[in-house]
């Protein structure tokens, strides 16, 4: 049975946690079971935050991430943070926007994720949807078409368009980079 762990971590603002709830509404819609936390700082922009994901064939005995499968750092201070707990075989998408220092190695994905979103689709405020993006076609247990459904019940009104735009983005920069 397949069960993934993601963890989404950056900082406040950056969307991770609406990103995580949508992963996981598109994953429900499959008919796959589901558990999602979050947790954020202190302050209210700015501060830590992170989006917990589990999604799973089978049944979900504990709701929280221990050894994330997949590891998004959308800043420094979360690659840092959290690495150590990435599963083995784990894999890391990281925003080389923000993440500027990291060790290469064959299960890191590194995507100017923030660059992207400013200049391929005109705003950085939808950087959590590239990411969104790569994360899901990194998994490869959600579909698109799923994940897109959700995006236009989750995002507010009258930016559906440029959000589903930034999630195609994401999309694309999957299947035209490889892990490296």
């Amino acid at each position: 049975m397949k069960r993934v762990e993601i963890r989404m971590a950056g900082y406040g603002g950056q969307g991770l946690v609406l990103a995580g709830i949508i992963l996981a509404e598109a994953a429900l819609a499959e008919g796959l079971n589901v558990a999602q936390t979050q947790s954020y700082g202190p302050e209210s922009r700015g501060g830590a935050t992170r989006s917990e994901i589990i999604i799973a064939e089978g049944e979900i005995d504990y709701p929280r991430v221990l050894q994330p499968s997949i590891l998004l750092a959308m800043s420094q201070q979360a690659y840092v943070t959290y690495l150590p707990s990435l599963a083995r075989e784990g894999v890391v998408v990281l925003d080389s926007t923000s993440v500027t220092s990291w060790t290469p190695g064959e299960n890191v994905l590194a995507v100017p994720i923030t660059a992207m979103a400013r200049e391929l689709v005109g705003t950085p405020v939808v950087a959590n949807m590239v990411a969104l993006g790569l994360v899901a076609s990194q998994i490869g247990l959600v579909s698109a078409g799923a994940i897109t459904e959700a995006v236009k019940r989750r995002v507010p009104r009258g930016s559906e368009e440029v959000n589903l735009k930034a999630l195609e983005t994401g999309f694309c920069a999957h299947r035209q980079l490889s892990i490296n």
